[in-house]
């Protein structure tokens, strides 16, 4: 990479080392009197830092501080995360990232290396991304969001940036993509929340949402100049409106190697979940009865998955394994009678014929009438699992396994601690957001979190060091398993699912068995010799070199 020397490499964060500057660097690039004469370690350098996030009160204010580093000096930011996993990955992503998102435009203070996307000027899509390509043209992977479905959030137009910002710093800390090679995008398509359009510090286009005609052009010349301009990266759609989530995997994901983690993402790590609790419940997924509770771009995606891994192991048809699963919305279970269902819903309802005469306009009253084995929330619906709903169902199963998913943590179905109270400890529980430990009748709860950090980064690297010609089901299946088998719990209490800890083993145990997955599919593009090898030379770590 070349510079000016002086402030110029001071000012690239992926070049400068602050403090750390050697005697020999500081001389040889004009640093001398720019810096304080005293040269620290990275360690050094990183106590600073985290003595100063402990000194500040709101999670937002320690995001923002950990927002400048990033943008300071980039290996050291992530040096400081992956030392403080556990601690720091809720700050720069889930769920501190909702409030950063909120707040962007009126916080805004630098463009993060983003890539900003204005869908209302297509004549200058391919000179906005020549742009980026001039100084960075090496890269793997690229998170696109057009901010219309951020979390549990909704619409939040070019705000949304930070969701693939953050999305992308998950992929270094946990599976080791390198900093240089991974694109942050946001497509201005518009908003339609009033609160941005009436906000004169907003900084997206303030105008309507694109129709689905005009939208769909925008994202198929988007695609051509992204695979024109960076041929071998993976294209990750992030935080999309439901339907236009659906629609554009749908249409891509055989063309290119491409992925939803909304969809996708989400699906495979409740697959992993499930697993999970089926070697404890030991009851078969051919012998459950889910009830998903949220029938939009997750919940359909979660069926989506779960129903794959039925097939799989079983051998039944869709028409047979879809009988599996009971999807809720907000007016109920999902009944093929209903207007206005999305594409994804019409493939789960249920017939209308053979609810006549039963209730199940609410989830209590599908709950009473099929006696669930799994219970999966991803509605965002605060306290939507009921003591009542909770009784009733652990009335009927011995080890139920019940799984609020929303995220953040105020949107949870239910808290872990009322699931363990309310069933006497015998819920298998796993949560979207991090939970505390659970006291209970002298046993200590870990609560595991199926958080798609364990998965997806994994996934990328699996698929990126095999430059796999698309991201398959079978590859998926390959990742959840990956994910489920880094755990037994066998003791009381045991978490489920791998510790956030973990990150950086779970996602090399996952990109190891997705690359096997692709070998096998003969979708891989690079003859491998030894895949391991392969994974972990891939894996970058953060120390400094030279410049």
């Amino acid at each position: 990479m070349t510079f000016k020397p002086g402030f110029d490499i001071m000012n690239n964060p992926l070049l400068n080392k602050g403090t750390a500057f050697t005697k020999e660097e500081r001389s040889n690039y004009n640093l001398d009197g720019l810096l304080p004469p005293i040269i620290e370690t990275m360690e050094q350098q990183a106590i600073r830092i985290e003595n100063q996030i402990k000194n500040l009160e709101t999670a937002l204010h320690k995001h923002q501080l950990l927002t400048n580093l990033y943008n300071e000096n980039r290996t050291l930011y992530y040096y400081v995360v992956s030392k403080n996993v556990t601690e720091y990955l809720p700050l720069i992503y889930t769920p501190t990232i909702g409030d950063a998102v909120i707040n962007y435009h009126k916080e805004y203070s630098a463009p993060d290396e983003a890539l900003f996307i204005d869908a209302f000027a297509p004549e200058k899509l391919k000179t906005s991304i020549e742009n980026y390509a001039k100084n960075n043209p090496a890269i793997d992977m690229i998170v696109i969001t057009d901010g219309e479905g951020v979390l549990g959030i909704g619409d939040w137009g070019v705000n949304g940036v930070k969701i693939a910002v953050g999305k992308l710093a998950v992929y270094t800390v946990a599976a080791g993509l390198a900093p240089d090679r991974v694109l942050p995008v946001v497509i201005d398509a518009g908003t339609n929340n009033k609160s941005l359009l009436d906000d004169p510090l907003y900084l997206g286009n303030k105008r309507p949402r694109l129709s689905e005609k005009e939208y769909d052009l925008f994202i198929a010349s988007f695609v051509a100049i992204m695979n024109e301009v960076f041929p071998k990266a993976i294209l990750h759609w992030e935080d999309f409106g439901r339907a236009n989530a659906s629609r554009i995997l749908q249409h891509y994901r055989d063309k290119i190697c491409t992925f939803n983690d909304d969809i996708q993402g989400t699906g495979a790590m409740v697959v992993a979940a499930a697993l999970a609790t089926i070697h404890v419940s030991h009851i078969p997924l051919n012998k459950q009865k889910i009830i998903i509770f949220g029938a939009g771009t997750a919940g359909i995606g979660i069926a989506d998955q779960l129903s794959a891994q039925l097939m799989r192991e079983t051998g039944l048809p869709f028409d047979t394994a879809k009988k599996h699963f009971y999807l809720v919305d907000r007016n109920g279970l999902i009944l093929d009678n209903m207007t206005d269902l999305t594409t994804g819903q019409k493939k789960y309802a249920q017939q209308a014929s053979e609810w006549a005469s039963m209730p199940a306009g609410t989830l209590e009253e599908l709950v009473e009438a099929i006696h669930p084995t799994m219970l999966i929330g991803c509605s965002g619906v605060t306290g939507a699992f009921k003591e009542s709903i909770v009784r009733k169902m652990s009335d009927h199963t011995e080890r139920p396994a019940i799984l609020p998913l929303s995220n953040p943590t105020k949107l949870a179905e239910a808290t872990a601690a009322d699931l363990i109270n309310w069933t006497d400890g015998k819920a298998l529980i796993v949560t979207g957001s991090p939970s505390e430990p659970v006291e209970y009748q002298n046993t200590t709860y870990e609560i595991g979190q199926a958080n798609n950090a364990l998965l997806y980064p994994g996934l990328g690297l699996g698929a990126l060091v095999t430059r796999a010609k698309f991201i398959t089901d079978g590859m998926l299946a390959a990742a959840s398993k990956a994910v489920a088998d880094q755990i037994s719990p066998s003791e009381p209490g045991a978490a489920l699912l791998p510790h956030v800890r973990t990150l950086r083993e779970t996602s090399q145990a996952v990109a190891i068995a997705v690359a096997n997955e692709a070998v096998k599919e003969n979708i891989h593009q690079i003859e491998l010799t030894n895949i391991r090898e392969a994974v972990e030379r891939e894996m970058w770590h953060p120390t400094y070199k030279g410049v």
